[in-house]
């Protein structure tokens, strides 16, 4: 009997610590739900159209094209550095025109403070992690938990973060 109320509390909290229940708006209405990626990795990235780091947007669609129904790359439109777009309209024409974006976008979102995403607050709790910039990322296991953050520095196609990936789909 110990064991099994032991499993359920572990299994309780592993729960706790997974990425799941979470929803975004999507771009392109209707919305994208993490639940629908559970076993597979997901990598949440903060994006913003006129930061110097938008070039990282052909590695994640190279990244989507890539892992295709594998792996979710997602790109999460933010203005809160100032970076951002007027609307969403405006972002999903510059992001498919100037990088041919097919990858799944969110609605524009806020990444940090009190109003920040579920999702955010839930990485800030979870391991103390805020973006402090634009093309933040966060990898997400299979198994729903945090297997790391990453700042605006890191290319999406390196070891850190496709290498993952990969050993990640193995």
């Amino acid at each position: 009997m110990r064991y099994l109320a032991a499993s359920l509390v572990a299994l309780v909290a592993l729960q706790a610590h997974a990425a799941d229940g979470f929803r975004f708006a999507s771009i392109d209405g209707g919305e994208i739900d993490l639940d629908d990626w559970r076993g597979k990795p997901v990598l949440v990235v903060n994006t913003a159209s006129l930061c110097g780091y938008a070039g990282q947007f052909d590695a994640l669609q190279d990244l989507h094209d890539r892992f295709g129904d594998k792996a979710l790359i997602l790109a999460v439109p933010s203005n809160d550095f100032d970076q951002e777009l007027a609307d969403e309209a405006a972002v999903k024409e510059y992001c498919a025109m100037t990088f041919d974006i097919t990858l799944p976008m969110t609605e524009i979102t806020t990444v940090t403070g009190g109003g920040a995403h579920p999702f955010y607050a839930w990485v800030r709790s979870e391991t103390g992690f805020v973006p402090g910039w634009n093309f933040n990322k966060v990898l997400i296991a299979p198994d729903g938990s945090i297997a790391g953050t990453f700042g605006a520095p890191v290319r999406p196609e390196g070891p850190q973060i496709a290498g993952r990936i990969e050993a990640m789909l193995e």
